[in-house]
């Protein structure tokens, strides 16, 4: 096991980590802040779904997650349509305006990450996803001490959050 002062400079690490996350932040469209891009990517990644299901993914209230929601449809991103199992229910789908507009992020963001990341070595950037995957499922973990029904793993990553 790691000696307490691992861990507390990985706590210093993981605040200054912050930075990364608001430059990422930056790039975004101004019409698609953070939390409406994670709706895409989850919808990408997971498929259609109930709008429960995507707030517990985003691991927001569900006014939260319904103001994200509401934002995309605005703009045509997503759909939502009532749920055949229940009409009280909303199916939330990824349309292809949407999946345009993910494939644009990506792609800005994957340009970004290059940039920061050209004096890196395939081998360092590989290993840093496979620590970084590590560090999330062990905190998956977590979470499946008190699972959620209907959340399954994956292996394909989203483009950012």
């Amino acid at each position: 096991m790691a000696a307490k002062a691992q861990y507390e400079e990985l706590i210093r690490q993981f605040s200054a980590f912050g930075a990364v996350k608001r430059e990422l932040g930056r790039i975004l469209p101004s019409d698609c802040p953070s939390g409406s891009a994670a709706v895409l990517t989850l919808l990408a990644r997971y498929g259609d779904m109930r709008m429960s299901k995507l707030a517990d993914l985003l691991a927001v209230d569900m006014s939260v997650t319904s103001r994200h929601v509401a934002h995309l449809a605005e703009r045509g991103w997503i759909q939502r349509s009532p749920d055949p199992a229940d009409k009280r229910s909303r199916i939330v789908h990824l349309t292809p305006e949407g999946e345009h507009k993910l494939d644009e992020m990506s792609e800005e963001t994957t340009r970004l990450l290059a940039e920061r990341l050209a004096d890196w070595s395939d081998e360092e950037v590989a290993q840093l996803t496979r620590l970084m995957t590590r560090l999330r499922a062990s905190f998956d973990d977590c979470r499946d001490r008190h699972p959620s029904p209907g959340l399954e793993s994956t292996t394909r990553t989203p483009a950012s959050t």
